[in-house]
């Protein structure tokens, strides 16, 4: 096919690609070492890399020739890299383990600089060219977190906005809500973006034992959102999984019975709102988008009525067989939440405050909460993307890949949020990823671009390829075979030519 001659950059991605070291194997497939992979435009033509992230855990379970450092679904046990007795003391002390620096969920931009990026409080420094690694940053130098998401939001003057779990003090579990500048002053050059890092407000957890677990959040252009959910992790288990020799996810848990919370905080006051807003328990990991409507905070997510996402990617239950045994039991469901922010206080007792034209309701108690039920807007869909211009807007489109009872994408799709209608692309023994949507650059419409993602092929005769598709109307423009083994990835980013001084190489 034809790309378009806009089309200037690279797209990055990153996800887990070696699950066996030595006779050593993980448990999960989410705990396999980062590998990312690149896909870079050049005046028409496509060239791929893919580089292991090397962290430090990859350098050590190389040297060890086995697993040394602890993933969330694997427990290593005893680590070589440091002193057993030192390491089994601070456990006992109750401090949080120290964290892998295994950084394979996202990519993240940060002033000029590009980070890979996991749920620890480590984060990789990479060469977006090269994908060679660089230097660890490690975010509790800067701010108190032990966890932070691998989904931040960027402002319009490109400061970073992203959350984490402060675990540090004892009893006093808290959500940090923290801003990394895009640049620092003139007179501090050298100097890097994270010493300029600012908390921006702190939530005190509902439990101070049992903080939940978050992967994204929500933005609007005046508040930020943050989803308490009941999927929690218990903080003595984790404590002292270590000693009992079990993994971490073990110390997950969800409570079907409990109620998910809505925090909305005021990005100028920086304060919370007052009224207490929440709906029935559900687990989700991905934010779509979120807007502001006639006093209403309108957010969209992808949420389950259980956590059997997690346990599906068991590498036991990963066989050859895995698309007829691994069935979800809940299906993705894209839910809309509309929630009246400016509502009559005096309203009455079991009224819906909802006023705009939709069937997701708000509905006041005695004790002044609002019970909140949502809109079910689509179901099926997962690893959601929009046009990123329109984040925190009114906007219309999702691009997704679509995944019915098997947890592994078949299709991507294009859905609307305002006529329901969907869109597909799919070809037999395709596995896309995530897609991502890039603007062309006189765009005047939210679709006016490509969608790109990168698609394994489950027949070992067909190699896998870069796709890239018409975002309007989702045909196909064309496509970029590489003839090397490609894993499944998670998430990543487009950076456009001029940010990513995709130079001579």
């Amino acid at each position: 096919g034809q790309l378009p001659t806009w089309l200037q950059g690279i797209l990055l991605r990153n996800g887990p690609g070696m699950h066996t070291i030595g006779d050593s194997k993980y448990n999960h497939w989410f705990d396999g070492m980062a590998l990312l992979h690149s896909f870079t435009f050049k005046n028409g033509e496509v060239y791929y890399r893919s580089k292991y992230l090397r962290s430090d855990t990859y350098n050590c379970n190389i040297e060890a020739n086995r697993i040394v450092v602890s993933e969330f679904g694997t427990m290593a046990y005893p680590d070589p890299c440091k002193n057993i007795f030192a390491k089994a003391f601070s456990y006992l002390s109750h401090t949080i383990p120290e964290f892998t620096d295994n950084c394979l969920i996202n990519i993240m931009k940060a002033g000029d600089e590009f980070y890979a990026t996991g749920e620890t409080n480590f984060i990789r420094k990479i060469n977006a060219q090269t994908l060679e690694t660089l230097e660890k940053v490690d975010y509790n130098k800067y701010v108190a977190v032990n966890l932070a998401t691998s989904h931040p939001h960027y402002d319009s003057a490109g400061n970073v906005l992203n959350m984490g779990t402060s675990i540090v003090d004892k009893g006093k579990t808290k959500y940090l809500l923290f801003k990394i500048p895009s640049s620092v002053p003139e007179q501090e050059k050298k100097k890097s973006c994270f010493k300029h890092l600012e908390v921006v407000c702190s939530i005190p957890s509902r439990s101070l034992l049992h903080p939940s677990y978050y992967h994204s959040f929500g933005i609007t252009e005046n508040y930020i959102i943050f989803i308490e959910q009941p999927f929690r992790l218990d903080i003595v288990k984790m404590a002292t999984a270590y000693i009992r020799g079990v993994s971490w996810a073990s110390c997950l848990a969800y409570n079907k019975d409990d109620k998910t919370w809505f925090h909305f905080i005021d990005r100028k006051t920086k304060k919370e709102v007052s009224t207490k807003f929440y709906t029935d328990a559900m687990v989700f990991f991905h934010h779509i988008n979120a807007y502001e409507e006639d006093g209403h905070i309108v957010f969209d997510i992808i949420a389950y009525t259980d956590n059997s996402l997690y346990d599906m990617f068991y590498l036991k239950n990963l066989g050859k067989d895995f698309e007829e045994n691994a069935k979800l039991t809940s299906i993705p469901t894209c839910k809309r939440f509309v929630v009246p922010l400016q509502h009559d206080k005096d309203a009455v007792v079991d009224s819906n405050l909802v006023t705009l034209p939709c069937t997701a309701t708000a509905v006041k108690e005695k004790d002044g909460s609002i019970y909140c039920q949502p809109e079910i807007l689509c179901e099926g869909i997962e690893l959601p993307r929009i046009n990123y211009d329109y984040n925190g807007k009114k906007y219309k489109y999702v691009f997704a890949t679509e995944v019915q009872w098997s947890p592994v994408p078949t299709k991507i799709a294009k859905f609307n949020t305002q006529t329901k209608e969907m869109l597909h692309w799919g070809q037999d023994d395709c596995w896309p990823s995530e897609p991502v949507f890039v603007p062309s650059p006189d765009a005047k419409e939210e679709d006016d671009g490509v969608v790109l993602t990168c698609v394994v092929n489950t027949d070992p005769k067909d190699p896998p390829f870069l796709l890239v598709l018409d975002a309007k109307t989702f045909t196909e423009l064309g496509r970029a075979t590489v003839n090397v083994e490609m894993h499944m990835d998670l998430h990543g980013m487009f950076i456009p030519q001029q940010d990513g001084k995709t130079g001579t190489e």
